[in-house]
C-alpha cells in the first residue's frame, strides 16, 4: 500500500526540528550554519535566499556529503513549502548530520529574511 506523503509528513515533521526564517537567520548568523536550498535549480534560479547552497533534494545525501564533512556542523534545509525540507532533514539524520533543522515556510519568507 502506497503512503500518501501529506500521511508521511505528518510522521516525520514531529521528529525534526522546525523553525521560521528570522530565527533560522539569527542562528546561522551566530553558529555560522549551512543554509541549504532543496528545490530544483530552475527553482532556485527564479529567487534564491543570500547565501543558500542549492542542492535539490534528489541528490542531498550525495552531495552534501562532499561539501560538509563534519555531522555535527548546523543545517538549515529550506524549499517551496517545506515539505521536500522535511523529507530531506530525516534522510541526513539517516546518514549521520546530528544538527538539521527545517525552515518551515515558503521560499519566499526565506528570501526576504536572508537579504542581503
Amino acid at each position: 500500500m502506497l503512503t500518501p506523503i501529506p500521511d508521511l509528513l505528518k510522521t516525520i515533521a514531529p521528529k525534526q526540528r522546525r523553525i521560521d526564517a528570522q530565527q533560522a537567520k539569527s542562528e546561522i548568523d551566530e553558529n555560522h550554519g549551512l543554509l541549504i536550498d532543496v528545490r530544483e535549480p530552475a527553482e532556485h534560479a527564479t529567487r534564491a535566499a543570500v547565501g543558500a547552497v542549492n542542492i535539490p533534494r534528489g541528490v542531498l545525501e550525495m552531495k552534501l556529503m562532499e561539501i560538509e564533512k563534519d555531522p555535527a556542523r548546523p543545517i538549515y534545509l529550506h524549499c517551496a513549502s517545506s515539505a521536500r525540507a522535511t523529507l530531506s532533514a530525516e534522510q541526513l539524520t539517516r546518514v549521520g548530520y546530528e544538527n538539521v533543522t527545517v525552515i518551515s515556510c515558503k521560499a519566499d519568507d526565506v528570501c526576504n529574511a536572508f537579504q542581503a
